[in-house]
């Protein structure tokens, strides 16, 4: 999923790419995985390489990566895992009422990111116009890199039988040699679904 911003009043679309970061999410065979890149950039200069935009919330039960400004990712990780503790287990319950606080809140409506979000049941996409939107194939690609990354785990889905993480780890190295905005720094969380 490629997204960025594009002003409609006062209010920001989501319609391609955010420049500095690349997170992708997939579900495999029982496993999600999401991993990202460690590249931060301010305008055309690397300012740091080994960022980690993908953490565990909630007892380590929800996967969640960010893309965007730094500072308002932050600002929506605290915001969403406190809706997590509001209604533990309902990760889709959650990302609405962040969603709906995001679109509706003055101070949260100028924030630049993207979330993505994933438990064992649910991946989702969540977004400051109101979005929360699940794939139908399990695949999340956010920030400049996420359409190589995507369009990568898509082939390699079909054709290798690499797990989860695997898929996730090498579509980010392909996403690297193509995205100038994404590095080879790479981190992968997975969650095994329990039976």
């Amino acid at each position: 999923m490629w997204v960025n911003r594009r002003t409609i009043g006062n209010q920001q679309s989501l319609l391609g790419p955010f420049e500095g970061t690349t997170v992708l999410t997939v579900r495999r065979q029982g496993q999600v995985a999401m991993g990202s890149d460690g590249q931060v950039t301010l305008a055309n200069t690397i300012v740091k390489a080994d960022a980690v935009k993908v953490r565990r919330l909630a007892n380590g039960d929800v996967l969640c990566g960010f893309a965007g400004a730094s500072a308002d990712a932050f600002a929506l990780l605290e915001r969403f895992e406190s809706k997590l503790k509001d209604h533990p287990g309902n990760l889709p319950r959650a990302a609405t009422e962040l969603a709906k606080e995001w679109r509706m809140d003055r101070a949260l409506r100028r924030l630049e990111a993207l979330l993505a979000v994933a438990d064992v049941r649910h991946t989702l996409l969540v977004s400051g116009t109101g979005d929360v939107i699940q794939p139908s194939d399990g695949i999340i690609g956010i920030g400049s890199g996420g359409p190589f990354a995507v369009a990568a785990a898509r082939a390699l889905l079909a054709h290798s039988s690499l797990p989860a993480g695997m898929v996730v780890r090498e579509a980010l190295r392909i996403a690297a040699s193509l995205d100038v905005y994404t590095n080879e720094s790479i981190v992968v969380e997975e969650l095994e679904c329990r039976s």
